[in-house]
Order: structure tokens, then C-alpha cells, then sequence
């Protein structure tokens, strides 16, 4: 398995202690033996992978395309990429002042990353969709402005719309 932008690898530690054969790639990833400091661009690997995990990691690379070809050719046959992100561009002004984010501020904040459209139509031209499902993703967001629980409440009371997504596809 090929985790996409580990950070600081907790999700790949986790998938090793579950048994998996995991390899991290980051930039700024940790020392070790699972992870390659490098971006997915960069990375000089003949392994194939079973599967690859991006998670909140896809909206800052800056060659997207590149990297998503990268990452079709690390893949496996059949092999699957699951994407865990987000849609900065989807925030609604009034979501935004009903969970406390100043929405400009969030706008200039993000204006720099790719869009939720970019991400899943580049993923879309070179995967076989099998799922996908907008989620909750404020409570996940550093400013710590809405629980889980209470960002789902309001989903599900139709108050805010989610901006998460989660994208599954096949090779």
C-alpha cells in the first residue's frame, strides 16, 4: 500500500501494525524505513502497489496531473485509490458564519489549492469510479470550530451542506 502525503505517518503506522506492507511519501515525512521523503512526483519506485490512500493530501500538489499519472502507474492492475479530501471552493458564506469561519479569510486561505471539481475530474480520467460520497470535513479543519457530531446535525438538518469527499476507484 502507498500512502500519498503521510505528514508525519500515523496513518501509515497504523496500516503497517494492521499488517499491511505500507510506504509513506511526503516531503517532510518521517525517518524510517517506510517512508521516503520525496513527493509523489519524485518518487523513484519499480514497485507496484495493491493500493494507494491519499488522504487530504491531493488539493496541495502542485502538478496534479503528473502526479495522478504517477500514481495510475504505481498501481497495480485492478489496484485501488481511495482519496479522502476536501472542496475549499464549496464552503457557502452562510455555513461559514453559522460554524464560525470567517469567509474571506477562508477563501484567500485556500484560493492557492486545487478544487474539489480539479481533484475528481483528474481522478475521474484516469480511474473507474467505484464509489463516491460527499462527508462531513469542518470538524477536521485546525480551527477546531465544529464537532463531528454537530457538523453531521447540521448536514443532516439540511443547515450546511458538506464540502468532504471521499473518492474510491480502480485502475
Amino acid at each position: 500500500m502507498l500512502e500519498v502525503g503521510c505528514g508525519s505517518g500515523e496513518l501509515a503506522q497504523a496500516l503497517a501494525e494492521a499488517d499491511y506492507a505500507v510506504l509513506g511519501v511526503d516531503p517532510d515525512a518521517p525517518h524510517g524505513p517506510m517512508f521516503r521523503r520525496t513527493t509523489i512526483e519524485e518518487l523513484d519506485q519499480a514497485e507496484v502497489f495493491d493500493a494507494v490512500v491519499a488522504s487530504r493530501s491531493l488539493h496541495h500538489i502542485s502538478e496534479l496531473p503528473l502526479a495522478l499519472d504517477k500514481i495510475a502507474a504505481l498501481l497495480r492492475p485492478e489496484g485501488a485509490v481511495v482519496v479522502d479530501d476536501f472542496g475549499w471552493e464549496l464552503l457557502h458564506p452562510h455555513t461559514a458564519a453559522r460554524v464560525g469561519i470567517a469567509f474571506d479569510e477562508w477563501r484567500r486561505e485556500h484560493a492557492h489549492l486545487h478544487t474539489s471539481h480539479a481533484m475528481v475530474t483528474e481522478l475521474d480520467r484516469r480511474f473507474g469510479r467505484r464509489s463516491f460520497s460527499w462527508e462531513p470535513y469542518l470538524h477536521r479543519e485546525a480551527r477546531r470550530i465544529v464537532s463531528e457530531t454537530r457538523e453531521r446535525e447540521l448536514i443532516e438538518a439540511g443547515e450546511i451542506r458538506p464540502i468532504g469527499f471521499r473518492y474510491v476507484g480502480a485502475r
